[in-house]
């Protein structure tokens, strides 16, 4: 299973995480998020070892495309209320895609259907007053009923203490885990130890 920390925002934490050997680390570039991405240095750190990932919520396509060029992102995460024709319009410029949802307990399944043909993931996040980083679970059941061939990451409230909660799930389509508020320290501040101790017990089960 891939580990994807989210919401970097300091220079000597990323490099910190970096050591846990996460598969990717993710930067928002969402002005309103209090995670947001403040000085550009940590986008040219060191990242060998992780994939990374720039984060977006209702961006201009062409603003999208060249910073994904300026900082050589791996991928995006479209985090807003991103059409399938938008998604389409990054795929055809060469972009890597991960579209997001926000779940809830009405969440319909067959929207995402659309989206299938331009994006490489998806991901399920909480619906919440916040676009990602509210802290809270949804029901990890609705997923159950998920039949797309497009793999997704798991994200929302997750913790250390759900190790053996995320190992025991049994979703054939489960392509990662996406890490953020349950490991920090303050907003875009992780706590490097709980995210290696996360990271081992995930990796060393498999």
């Amino acid at each position: 299973m891939k580990i994807k920390v989210c919401g970097m925002t300091d220079v000597l934490n990323l490099n910190g995480v970096i050591d846990c050997e996460p598969d990717y680390v993710g930067f928002i570039f969402y002005s309103e998020s209090s995670r947001r991405v403040r000085n550009e240095q940590i986008l040219f750190a060191s990242t060998e070892k992780a994939q990374k990932i720039g984060v977006f919520v209702n961006e201009q396509p062409d603003t999208l495309l060249a910073v994904s060029s300026i900082y050589d992102l791996h991928m995006v995460q479209l985090h807003g209320d991103e059409s399938s024709a938008y998604c389409k319009e990054l795929k055809n410029n060469g972009l890597k895609i991960i579209k997001a949802f926000s779940v809830g307990d009405d969440f319909d399944l067959s929207l995402l259907a659309e989206y299938a043909p331009f994006v490489d993931y998806f991901l399920f996040d909480t619906k919440g007053k916040n676009r990602g980083g509210n802290g809270a679970k949804f029901n990890w059941s609705i997923l159950d009923n998920y039949k797309l061939e497009v793999p997704f990451f798991l994200s929302g409230g997750i913790t250390g203490k759900d190790v053996n909660e995320v190992r025991e799930l049994s979703l054939s389509k489960l392509y990662g885990v996406d890490i953020n508020s349950g490991f920090e320290i303050s907003p875009g501040i992780k706590d490097v130890k709980s995210v290696g101790r996360f990271i081992k017990n995930i990796k060393d089960n498999e």
